[in-house]
């Protein structure tokens, strides 16, 4: 297959990379320095990448991430603005992407576990994840040409815990063998609308 990784310099994009790499032609893809350039913030950088790639079987995204907010001074525009990466750049990779990826191909997003387990002050986070966990389940039942999605919401990444690991206490660790596994079952099964939650013992 042919697999574009978007947010391929990151903790998890660089592993899925190598896991992949074996038995597939994986396309990274970043803001800067990969192999084609993509930010998923911009709709323009999207449809160029898709249209400079075209012939994706797989479009898997690990870009971005839900920043850190202080509910008491919360307001709509910080929302509006943590929402034009994470939710709109994945909801926008799959609606300019389906036009571009192979039949029977498919759209691996990511979210969080703070769609289902709340803490303070990752609000925005939690409205990100929540939503992308619903568009994926509208897209599933709406994608032409046989095209699968699902998303994978995991806690704390292992590899992560050392640099972030102290901003949430109480978290339990997800090893990183268990997420790499879940973007495989994604990519290369037949899953189709799922969430795939990964939140530690």
């Amino acid at each position: 297959m042919r697999i574009l990784v978007i947010g391929a310099s990151g903790t998890i994009g660089q592993r899925l990379v190598t896991a992949f790499a074996d038995e597939h032609d994986v396309i990274q893809a970043g803001r800067k320095g990969q192999d084609i350039e993509l930010d998923i913030s911009s709709v323009d950088s999207i449809k160029y990448a898709f249209q400079q790639l075209k012939k994706i079987d797989a479009c898997i995204c690990v870009a971005a991430s839900g920043p850190m907010d202080v509910f008491a001074t919360l307001t709509d525009q910080q929302l509006m603005n943590d929402f034009k990466g994470k939710l709109f750049g994945q909801v926008n990779l799959v609606l300019i992407g389906q036009h571009y990826l192979n039949a029977s191909g498919s759209f691996t997003l990511t979210s969080g576990i703070f769609a289902d387990v709340p803490y303070k002050g990752v609000t925005g986070g939690a409205m990100i994840s929540g939503a992308l966990h619903s568009f994926v389940l509208s897209a599933a039942i709406e994608l032409p040409k046989k095209i699968r999605i699902n998303i994978v919401s995991p806690g704390l990444v292992a590899d992560s815990a050392l640099e972030f690991g102290s901003l949430f206490p109480g978290l339990p660790p997800v090893p990183m063998a268990e997420v790499i596994e879940a973007y495989r079952s994604s990519v290369e099964g037949e899953l189709n609308g799922q969430i795939i939650r990964l939140y530690g013992n």
